[in-house]
């Protein structure tokens, strides 16, 4: 049996940010993925979009990890190669009764943190996004693009560079408290050749992402469900992704389900329309009932009245873990906590957006967590 210091849970990107965090500190780190490759799931099946922290409720988690993680996400690009474009962004007020909103919400980020937002007119829009319609917006300038495959394998190469150990193929099936430890059951391997394995670990740490409550659940814990919520893509390419110059937001939704179907000019040339957000059966749903191209044309087009049907093709989708239940409203908050009732291990649960920003912050929280359960 192998024992280790700490034993991470998920290997999207805040597991590999934590792997990066804990492997600077402690010898015996390990990280298990259940998939055959990191960062699989909801880590790269989203915009990629380095957010500044305008959204969230002030003295929030989500608020104050994605504030410090913009920063610390742009240090960590720069440093280790990782494809970024720090090009800020436009949250456009479509017609006169959502410029109260547009307000609203650039105080909402002052509250939090954010520096340089201000209010422009249509003019401004029109010289940053020719063919976008807006009566005002707020220009976000810390928001930029980040390759988000990239930057999760960056994060698992300086912890293997650092002494971690990443082991894909290797979902977990049992966790049992042995007084200071917790023995961790593991299936490595292809369903036709895997074997069980178990490690006996001081420090447990479930990133599980979509599967964190399952991760939980293992420890006889059930305080949290995860409702898979399916976001959706379309792609434009060729001449017509000239349409976008870089990131252009609506108002985000009231229910608080999503940002909004946004525009992302992507840093291979073409761009984004999307995410939608729809509450699905299945933890990997990624495909079933699709909706239509013509269903993102028409939204696309109250802020880009020259998008046609023909200029769409379906892109990929992706899955957040959400904790408000269907019908449910408002912004749920990261839930980041040790285990009641085990206290070896810390869960990482409702892990959604802006969870690729707020990463590299999230792993040093959660390191100092660790250190008090190391000593």
């Amino acid at each position: 049996m192998d024992q280790a210091n700490i034993l991470i849970i998920g290997g999207g990107v805040i597991g590999c940010a934590i792997a990066n965090a804990a492997s600077k500190r402690w010898q015996d780190v390990f990280l298990v993925e259940q998939f055959p490759k990191l960062g699989m799931a909801t880590s790269t099946r989203n915009s990629g979009v380095n957010h500044s922290g305008i959204y969230y409720p002030k003295n929030s988690l989500k608020a104050r990890f994605c504030v410090e993680g913009n920063r610390l996400t742009y240090e960590f690009c720069k440093k280790h190669n990782v494809p970024f474009r720090h090009c800020g962004k436009l949250v456009v007020a479509a017609d006169a009764q959502e410029v109260e909103e547009l307000a609203a919400l650039k105080k909402r980020g002052e509250d939090n943190g954010v520096e340089g937002l201000r209010l422009v007119d249509a003019d401004e829009i029109r010289k940053r996004e020719p063919h976008i319609k807006g009566v005002a917006a707020l220009d976000v300038p810390s928001t930029g693009i980040v390759s988000a495959e990239e930057l999760v394998h960056a994060y698992a190469r300086v912890a293997t560079n650092q002494g971690a150990n990443i082991v894909p193929r290797a979902q977990v099936i049992s966790l049992e408290p042995l007084g200071a430890t917790i023995r961790v059951g593991l299936r490595i391997g292809d369903e036709e050749d895997a074997q069980n394995e178990t490690i006996e670990a001081r420090c447990v740490i479930n990133a599980a992402g979509l599967y964190a409550d399952e991760v939980a659940a293992l420890l006889g814990n059930h305080s949290w469900k995860i409702y898979p919520v399916r976001g959706e893509y379309c792609e434009v390419r060729g001449p017509r992704s000239s349409l976008i110059n870089n990131l252009v937001y609506p108002l985000p939704h009231a229910d608080g389900l999503s940002l909004g179907v946004h525009f992302t000019k992507t840093l291979w040339g073409t761009f984004l329309l999307g995410p939608t957000a729809t509450y699905v059966e299945g933890k990997d749903n990624y495909e079933k009932k699709r909706l239509p191209i013509a269903d993102f044309a028409h939204s696309a087009k109250t802020l880009l009245p020259e998008i046609e049907e023909k200029d769409l093709q379906l892109g990929y989708s992706g899955l957040r873990p959400k904790l408000v239940p269907p019908g449910g409203k408002g912004i749920a908050d990261f839930v980041i906590t040790r285990d009641a009732n085990v206290p070896q291990a810390i869960h990482l649960v409702g892990m959604e957006s802006p969870g690729l920003t707020a990463a590299p912050a999230v792993a040093e929280h959660v390191a100092k967590m660790a250190a008090e359960i190391l000593g």
